[in-house]
């Protein structure tokens, strides 16, 4: 069976500086976003172009240090990896609207949450890592695995959801508050009992919802290299960016309608790479080109429909013919009120 290259002789220095990277940036990202700074639209976007040019300059590190496929392969599972966290983002904004948690306390939420998600990548890498080179016939279960996921994500449209499986789950069996109390994530009752309040429901649903992408994003990555270094680091650059991307597309993901077309095409690529791979073999840099060729048409798609629909206008009730605002999508502005 054809599996991919491996490269086991990883210089000790590169996870060092790989590490170094990874926290630096995390604290800078930290001081930078304290109180109310960094909430606007316009920074977010400042900001992820840095998360994105991070991550791309790591993989020239990472072509630099170990060759050419490396880094081909880096630059593949990273393309995979961002194109589907745009899932994870639509829950985000599920979660933190159904529990109406306020814009300030929702970095704090983000922020931790990706603490949690580069543990359990690392955990999910690791061991299918050892999986696939011991049991090769592991590869056809992750292939069937991506496939059905595809097909799932094919017949549900994300930005449709109202509500969130696991906070609904968890909100069930905490005891817990019903309205938020800044950014504390427990608070005392008065007859003494300690009570959750819906900052840590949100950081629960954001960790298990991560746990649930995770059995399709990390896969992907294997249809693409088994290199657990490139794995690793590919997707911890990846998903660094949530928080900023989450700010930018926010306001717009609702619009962009055929994106989970895209994003289930995405997947089904991947899973026929794994499925074909002892008959076919494409190179890391057209898989590159499928996957933003994949995404790009479905955005291109969605924003092409939107301009069309805004040449007929929605009218009010009585003739009124302007258009009424949607609620805001990121939720409460930091002074909103805190839902009774």
């Amino acid at each position: 069976m054809h599996t991919f290259p491996r490269m086991h002789a990883t210089p000790p220095w590169l996870w060092a500086v790989f590490w170094g990277s990874v926290l630096a940036l995390l604290a800078v990202d930290l001081l930078l976003h304290r109180g109310h700074h960094g909430e606007s639209h316009r920074a977010a976007i400042v900001w992820s172009c840095v998360w994105i040019t991070a991550g791309l300059l790591f993989g020239g590190g990472v072509w630099h240090t170990l060759g050419a496929q490396a880094g081909q392969e880096y630059l593949a599972a990273w393309a995979i990896e961002k194109s589907l966290s745009l899932d994870n983002v639509f829950v985000f904004l599920v979660i933190f609207q159904s529990l109406s948690i306020p814009l300030r306390a929702q970095h704090q939420v983000l922020f931790l949450g990706i603490f949690g998600a580069l543990v359990f990548r690392a955990l999910f890498i690791f061991v299918g890592a050892a999986a696939l080179e011991r049991w090769g016939w592991v590869s056809y279960v992750f292939g069937g695995i991506l496939l059905v996921t595809s097909w799932r994500v094919l017949r549900e449209d994300p930005a449709k959801q109202q509500g969130n499986r696991a906070v609904r789950w968890l909100s069930r069996r905490l005891p817990m508050t019903q309205r938020a109390h800044g950014k504390r994530f427990f608070v005392k009752h008065p007859d003494g009992r300690w009570l959750a309040t819906p900052l840590l429901l949100a950081l629960m649903g954001l960790e298990l919802t991560d746990i649930l992408f995770a059995v399709d994003s990390v896969p992907a990555a294997f249809s693409v290299t088994q290199d657990t270094f490139v794995l690793y680091s590919s997707n911890a650059f990846a998903i660094l960016g949530l928080r900023a991307l989450y700010l930018v597309l926010a306001g717009t993901l609702g619009r962009l309608r055929y994106l989970h077309y895209g994003l289930s095409g995405v997947l089904a690529f991947a899973g026929l790479k794994m499925v074909l791979a002892p008959w076919v073999h494409l190179p890391p840099l057209p898989s590159v080109a499928i996957i933003v060729a994949l995404v790009g048409v479905s955005v291109w798609a969605s924003l092409r429909a939107r301009r069309r629909e805004a040449r007929v206008p929605r009218r009010g009730p009585r003739g009124d013919s302007r258009e009424r605002p949607g609620p805001d999508p990121l939720g409460p502005g930091p002074d909103a009120p805190a839902r009774p």
